[in-house]
């Protein structure tokens, strides 16, 4: 299988921007057939993506950082309501008159402004492909009975960067969908107990799509050190943890 040509950055704390007095934070660089792509962890759901020049957010949440100091956003992908994922505090420091923000109806209804896709819908926007998939709980419901994520009320993106294909689950179980996953080079799987996956049901559902590379995200204090042991024989599968709390 292709392995990937990551820089020494990969292994180095490095800026989440270049200007001077912008917060830092991890960033893992992966390179493309179109040049590097830089995956930045802020914390919990939130993630940052550059690549061509674009600035692309994920569930921004004010909580983690000062958004104020980051760069602006070209994309801000929100994967469902709920206050640690859709942020307006967080969006309206990132957002310019030029930020296409895709999410959901529900979100779409509460921020007000945004485009909307549903699971099973695909955009470009600019060079960059979006495909929104499903995202829910089976088995973790609150008191009443109800799914922490009902299905259909939020979405999962894959998102294509050159020849590159980066899943990010949002908050999910292993569902059947995963299956139909195809080329899959990065996952993020969230394992954010007990509202999405137990260590067991993220390796599960790694196996439903063997993802070159797998970062476990949003993680809360679930034990991520599981999840090597569980996936030992996927010797196709690299996991890389990193502070996703």
């Amino acid at each position: 299988m292709e392995k990937f040509c990551l820089s020494l950055a990969m292994i180095s704390m490095v800026l989440a921007a270049s200007a001077s007095g912008q917060e830092q934070f991890p960033t893992d660089i992966i390179k493309t057939s179109s040049g590097d792509l830089g995956i930045t962890f802020i914390g919990h759901g939130s993630l940052m993506f550059t690549f061509g020049g674009k600035v692309i957010y994920v569930d921004p949440y004010s909580k983690l950082a000062d958004y104020g100091k980051l760069p602006k956003a070209d994309i801000i992908l929100i994967t469902h309501e709920h206050r640690d994922h859709l942020d307006p505090a967080a969006i309206e420091q990132l957002r310019t008159a030029g930020t296409q923000i895709v999410l959901t109806g529900i979100g779409a209804k509460q921020l007000g402004s945004g485009m909307v896709m549903k699971n099973g819908d695909v955009r470009t926007v600019g060079n960059i492909t979006i495909e929104a998939v499903p995202a829910y709980n089976v088995l973790h419901k609150r008191e009443s009975g109800e799914p922490f994520h009902p299905q259909g009320s939020g979405n999962g993106y894959v998102v294509t960067f050159s020849d590159k294909r980066v899943y990010i689950a949002g908050d999910t179980e292993n569902i059947p969908e995963m299956k139909s996953l195809r080329n899959i080079d990065i996952a993020f799987l969230p394992m954010n107990l007990p509202y999405t996956m137990t260590p067991e049901m993220a390796a599960e559902a790694a196996k439903m799509f063997k993802p070159r590379v797998l970062y476990p995200y949003h993680t809360g204090e679930t034990d991520v050190a599981k999840l090597p042991v569980l996936l030992k024989d996927q010797k196709d599968i690299e996991i890389r943890i990193r502070n996703m709390k």
